[in-house]
């Protein structure tokens, strides 16, 4: 039986919860606390697996008390069940230490998956915070791609993004043509464009502001 304690100042929070998981043969809900000190006496005196922790607590940010909490009780887990919303916060809980984020507005089918995959050494995301992660990856890459770049590759770069001809990036820069697509190869064959259409896509989202 998975124990878990509720870490949430509404008390709805815990009757639902509770009583969703009330003929559950998987999980228990043992108990609830509603601040940092509650929850620190109640893993001291209880055997608990996983902490459901609403990020908004009373006088403190719930990822605060992850990292000592789990220093202290290297085999608890954290699952971040908050109504804040996981596009803004998730990726902070994660690297705080939780093992999982999962917004309140989800069906709580999706907290019983949550709770499974993390008790079975697992993290947590949603399809969507799924996407976000990768997406912020690509954008990483890319940028790092993009460091490989001269001064004057990303000026070209940023050009032809603009939809900017080469005749026309020539004139701006004070350069030929040829030399434009000179340019244009290096930067293509640097950030493994197939094309420019595939250029486009890779770079559309890059802030050149900061170069």
């Amino acid at each position: 039986m998975i124990k878990i304690v509720i870490a949430d100042p509404h008390p709805i929070i815990y009757k639902g919860v509770k009583s969703f998981f009330r003929n559950s043969t998987e999980i228990s809900v043992i108990g609830k606390t509603i601040n940092f000190l509650e929850l620190l006496n109640f893993l001291e005196s209880k055997k608990i697996d996983i902490v459901l922790l609403e990020m908004d607590l009373p006088g403190l940010d719930g990822l605060q008390v992850i990292k000592p909490l789990k220093e202290r009780f290297h085999y608890v887990n954290f699952l971040i069940f908050s109504s804040l919303n996981e596009e803004v916060y998730a990726i902070s809980a994660l690297k705080s230490g939780a093992s999982g984020y999962l917004c309140k507005t989800n069906p709580l089918k999706e907290l019983r998956s949550a709770i499974l995959k993390i008790s079975s050494g697992g993290i947590y995301i949603t399809k969507k915070l799924a996407e976000i992660i990768a997406y912020n990856e690509s954008n990483l890459n890319q940028k790092s791609k993009i460091d490989r770049l001269s001064e004057r590759e990303v000026q070209v770069l940023k050009m032809l993004v603009d939809g900017k001809r080469n005749k026309e990036v020539a004139f701006s820069l004070g350069i030929n043509a040829k030399t434009v697509s000179t340019y244009r190869s290096r930067i293509m064959k640097k950030l493994e464009a197939k094309n420019f259409v595939d250029l486009f896509q890779k770079t559309k989202h890059i802030d050149f502001e900061i170069y």
